[in-house]
């Protein structure tokens, strides 16, 4: 009987740039959105401050994963080029450190010596990428993807509160915005579990949380400044 599995590994590295992406554009934009409106802008106002922070945030967040992520995959190749040299100066010890890394996995010392033979006759540098460093194409840091998903999504999370401000009374704009926003955090929260392969609940609850909790500050300080002023 052909057994398939279904792994969720290999999505990590995108999914987490478009979780954040899309939860930043949201937050962020849902609550500029309800600190203006606060503070009495008006609705024109209030649009140009949402479209400058959906354009401002797309760019800030597209340039932040890819700096961060280049940094990441900076360190990998790092690693990798010394254990390219280490093994092409010392084999011997190289053989012996990954036997003991799957001693300590469970095989004993004459098998695990074995396995690493295979593998590293095999592949040598893949073998201690992994099993050593635990580095792997899987799992590899990547930049440019990180930045593209992690842009765009902000940008498509961004353009959803500013459509409830371009539609909603300017009698309800607040309401409008802030319980829109909240709904779409909840989707975005159960999206993201699924994909993921994770709880909905928990994932729904955790990122509808932070949003409420963000846009009730944020809304706080344009009413002060707005009294204020």
């Amino acid at each position: 009987m052909r057994h398939t599995e279904r792994h969720r590994t290999h999505r990590v590295g995108w999914l987490r740039a478009a979780v954040l992406g899309a939860n930043d554009g949201i937050v962020s934009t849902a609550s500029l959105v309800l600190g203006v409106a606060a503070a009495g802008a008006d609705a024109k106002a209030i649009l140009v401050a949402g479209v400058a922070g959906l354009v401002a945030g797309a760019m800030s967040m597209a340039a932040g994963e890819y700096v961060s992520v280049s940094s990441q995959s900076d360190t990998e190749q790092a690693d990798l080029a010394r254990e390219r040299e280490e093994l092409a100066t010392a084999p011997v010890q190289e053989h012996a450190e990954l036997t003991g890394i799957y001693v300590k996995r469970g095989l004993d010392k004459a098998l695990a010596a074995q396995v690493a033979t295979q593998l590293m006759r095999h592949d040598a540098l893949g073998a201690h990428a992994r099993d050593e460093l635990g580095i792997s194409d899987t799992l590899a840091a990547r930049p440019v993807q990180a930045a593209l998903a992690s842009a765009a999504t902000f940008a498509v999370g961004a353009a959803l509160p500013l459509l409830v401000v371009v539609l909603a009374p300017a009698s309800t704009l607040l309401w409008a915005v802030a319980g829109s926003s909240l709904l779409f955090l909840a989707l975005l929260g159960a999206l993201s579990g699924r994909v993921g392969g994770a709880p909905m609940g928990a994932a729904t609850l955790r990122v509808t949380f932070w949003g409420a909790l963000a846009m009730a500050l944020t809304a706080g300080v344009g009413a002060l400044f707005g009294v204020a002023a």
